[in-house]
């Protein structure tokens, strides 16, 4: 069993070696920062632009770019122009369970970031799965905070290994997207320490990232980019974190306090509270300049690490960095590995109704909007734009064997919005000047113009007036189409010669994010007839920047879709189409009007008429399969009328060739639930993410996920680490010492098989008794093993003392107030500390939270 396998509270992962490479960085930081002066040191402290520092040729800098991931790396452009590789979502990888992939799929990420010129990967995001209403939910890992810190950690590892800085985010308490730029979360400082700290003390200790993002939110009263307790007390002087402290993008609000609170890089440039503002206030003696030189060391010293400062060779030698993978097979490997079978019943008292028999079959029903237009990632700053996507549909096609007919009907649509303009269409971007001159002009894919942080050659925000998509549509069918413009700014649409809009559409949210991502959709309609080709053109004129931010950007968007029946009518065509097959695959989903960056969910039901699809298709034929495309819960009230039901998270572009992998056999499915599963959203225990009075108050404390479900009279339709396979496991002996847990498990199926043997540890009541309530039972390890039908695995994995501690805290302490110096600069000088609570323990092997194996008894004293 490996380091990247067997996962305890304090982890498996190993320091990276020990040479002579830090003290030649250190050296080469200090003969650089020697060689500023105090005009240069303030303009490295601030972005350039969007993505970039500034580079300083004379002593050999050169600019830093940063990039958004997690799924994949954007570079400097935000387009269609430059493609790149969509890995699953955050929440697909934890359900893997396995730090390994995830270190692979950082391995992936930083050949990308190199491929495109980038240094620095703003990503893993490792806040918790609080409430399951987060907006952010999908782009996050999970409701437990040790599988967050141990899937992190390997990201963070493999994207590090491949020279590539990671950035972990956002520190702290940016759980929820509500009011994100103002909220206060209060939060007390046992819950602080035990969960919402905890992955980012884990990715320090383990992982050592070159760079941690602070969060927009306030903590207890003091904003994240000011938080001096939390930032150089904790972070810095508690666990010895070296890297640099990156805002959110326009998260920084004071030059003074986001300097002493520990802030290096204020982003994005080049108007920021750092730059002239910092060097004003050195100057009249407000700030030492000894002060600005510390910020200034961090950023030469992630310069380094990233081989951007002369002189001095990167942390990774480029020519050792992991190359030459395939970003395709990687994509789908992650995918299918992170699937969750969540039921998987006999269908009319013969086998069970997954894997398919595809031998077997005659015709196959394919059934849902997301089955032909695949969801494979969130809305938000995590978008990418990958060179193709397979879809469920095409994948099943090519899968299938030859001979069985595939069926396809939509049945209903996922999407509110009108979807980008595409099939039919051929367009272009053109960007024009003031005088309507061309200064530049670039093919498109779809009916999304999109740039943030980097215009095409030739253009700046400064000569850019308008942006003309345009480009003709041949109408494959003749009647009433629809199109919808969107975007911010002024719009006029010509089909046909026709003008069908001519407006100013206004931002719709305070957020200036939600308000990028998401503007008003206007609709209108055109008749045309078949076969007939016409000219479109929607001109956009951009409205005025925001002056506190980059203005390189902008996005619009034309909408289309074809004449089409209505609801009732598509529904009942899916329901025929079901009657006539073999086995009815749904696949139903959530998109980027639901989950995204910038808003939280305010329901957890499936967007449009997809419950009602599921359940009249169940009923038409018994060997439904359905396919839940979702990054986060969903409730699925149809869940006990269908045989099986397979999750799929936010899949990435192999989406569809992973499924085909999974549904007909040739790879189990891999993934466990990294988060509970709601049957309702009545029924989940923390709900809140709206603030009262400008503050959002965890008053749940510790009792968040399955910690607080176990207090619940109500039960999940799907617990903590839940996920079914093709094979069956049988637990044969669990073997425990305070120290660590071996377990024994044999596969007691018919074909080899992967299993996620998952280690709780339940208090008994003779603990001590001013021990604070506890949950029932937590997780403090877990292992990955794999065995060959009627084989045995061994896995050993260690029980660490954290697993054992509680937090003790003074309330008066820097956990809760980011006020005043801070007060906890060496280990073990918190106010308040870690306290080992000794008594008799449960420790049970499980398959899950809710499905224990073994138990054991330890004595911890």
């Amino acid at each position: 069993m490996t380091d990247d396998q067997t996962h305890g509270l304090a982890g498996a992962t190993a320091d990276p070696p020990a040479d002579g490479r830090a003290r030649d960085h250190a050296a080469a930081v200090e003969r650089a920062l020697a060689a500023l002066d105090l005009d240069t040191k303030v303009r490295l402290l601030s972005g350039q632009d969007m993505w970039t520092v500034p580079a300083v040729p004379e002593i050999g800098l050169r600019s830093l770019v940063m990039s958004d991931g997690p799924v994949g790396v954007r570079g400097w452009e935000w387009s269609t122009a430059d493609p790149s590789v969509a890995l699953p979502g955050p929440t697909a990888l934890a359900a893997t369970w396995d730090p390994a992939l995830a270190r692979r799929a950082g391995h992936l990420l930083a050949q990308e970031a190199r491929r495109k010129g980038v240094h620095v990967l703003l990503a893993p995001t490792v806040n918790l799965h609080r409430s399951p209403l987060g907006g952010r939910h999908f782009e996050c890992y999970s409701e437990d905070p040790l599988l967050t810190g141990v899937i992190g950690a390997g990201y963070v590892r493999g994207v590090q290994e491949g020279g590539v800085g990671a950035t972990v985010k956002h520190f702290v308490g940016n759980d929820a997207e509500t009011d994100r730029f103002t909220v206060d979360n209060r939060i007390a400082p046992r819950p602080l320490r035990e969960l919402y700290l905890a992955p980012f003390e884990h990715l320090v200790e383990h992982a050592r990232p070159w760079a941690v993002m602070t969060a927009y939110n306030q903590v207890n009263g003091t904003t994240m980019t000011e938080h001096r307790a939390l930032v150089q007390g904790v972070l810095r002087g508690e666990w010895g974190f070296d890297g640099c402290n990156v805002s959110d993008w326009t998260a920084a609000r004071d030059t003074v306090r986001a300097l002493r609170g520990g802030l290096d890089v204020a982003m994005p440039g080049p108007r920021t509270v750092y730059g002239a503002p910092l060097a004003e206030v050195v100057r009249t003696g407000e700030v030492a300049e000894s002060e600005v030189d510390d910020a200034v060391r961090r950023v030469l010293l992630l310069a380094a690490r990233t081989g951007c400062l002369d002189g001095v060779p990167p942390a990774v030698d480029p020519s050792a960095a992991p190359g030459g993978i395939d970003g395709r097979a990687v994509a789908r490997d992650l995918a299918r590995r992170g699937c969750v079978l969540l039921r998987n019943e006999p269908v009319a008292g013969a086998r069970r109704a997954l894997p398919l028999d595809g031998a077997g079959l005659r015709r196959v029903a394919v059934i849902g909007a997301a089955a032909r237009d695949a969801r494979v990632l969130g809305g938000g700053s995590a978008t990418v734009f990958p060179e193709a996507v397979v879809s469920p549909l095409e994948g099943l096609r090519a899968a299938l064997p030859e001979g069985v007919e595939v069926t396809y009907a939509a049945g209903a649509e996922a999407r509110t919005r009108v979807p980008h303009a595409r099939d039919g269409f051929t367009l272009s971007a053109r960007y024009l000047d003031a005088d309507g001159q061309l200064l530049a002009e670039s093919a498109q894919s779809d009916g999304e113009v999109q740039v943030l942080g980097h215009f095409p050659k030739g253009v700046t925000r400064h000569t850019l007036h308008a942006v003309e998509l345009t480009g003709s549509y041949l109408p494959q069918c003749g009647g009433s189409h629809t199109f919808a413009v969107s975007g911010t700014g002024r719009l006029r649409l010509t089909v046909g010669g026709s003008v069908l809009f001519d407006d100013r559409c206004a931002p719709v949210s305070d957020d200036p994010f939600e308000a990028f991502m998401r503007p008003a959709e206007r609709r209108v309609t055109a008749e045309l007839p078949a076969g007939a080709p016409v000219e479109v053109t929607l001109r956009f004129v951009p409205g005025a920047a925001d002056p506190g931010v980059s203005s390189d950007g902008l996005r619009f968007a034309l909408g289309h879709h074809p004449p089409r029946p209505d609801a009732e009518a598509r529904i009942a065509a899916a329901v025929r189409a079901a009657e006539e097959a073999d086995v009815a695959i749904v696949v139903v989903a959530t998109t980027e009007e639901v989950e995204s960056e910038g808003f939280d969910r305010a329901d957890l039901r499936l967007p449009g008429r997809q419950d009602e699809l599921v359940t009249r298709v169940a009923a038409a034929n018994p060997h439904t399969v359905v396919v839940v495309n979702a990054g986060s819960p969903v409730e699925l009230p149809w869940r006990e009328q269908v045989p099986a039901v397979l999750l799929s998270w936010f899949p990435g572009q192999e989406a569809g060739a992973a499924l085909a992998d999974v549904l007909l056999g040739a790879h189990e499915p891999g993934g466990r639930l990294p988060t509970t599963w709601p049957a309702r959203l009545a029924d989940a225990p923390v709900t809140t993410v709206t603030p009262d009075g400008g503050q959002l108050h965890y008053s749940e404390g510790v009792f968040i996920g399955y910690r607080a479900w176990q207090r619940s009279d109500a039960a999940p339709a799907y617990p903590f680490g839940h996920g079914l396979g093709y094979t069956d496991w049988e637990y044969e002996s669990l073997d425990t010492t305070p120290d660590s847990v071996r377990v024994r498990v044999r596969n007691a199926g018919d074909r080899p098989g992967r299993e996620v043997v998952q280690i709780y540890l339940a208090p008994t009541a003779d603990a001590a008794p001013d021990t604070p309530e506890r949950p029932e039972r937590w997780l403090a390890g877990f292992a990955v093993v794999e065995a060959g039908p009627g084989e045995s695995a061994e896995a050993e994995i260690p029980l660490p003392d954290r697993a054992f501690a509680v937090w003790d805290a003074d309330p008066e302490g820097p956990a809760v107030s980011g006020d005043g110096p801070p007060r906890c600069a060496r280990r073990g000088e918190a106010a308040g500390g870690w306290r080992r609570v000794k008594g008799v323990y449960l420790v049970e092997a499980a398959r899950s939270v809710a499905d224990r194996r073994l138990t054991a008894e330890v004595t911890v004293g």
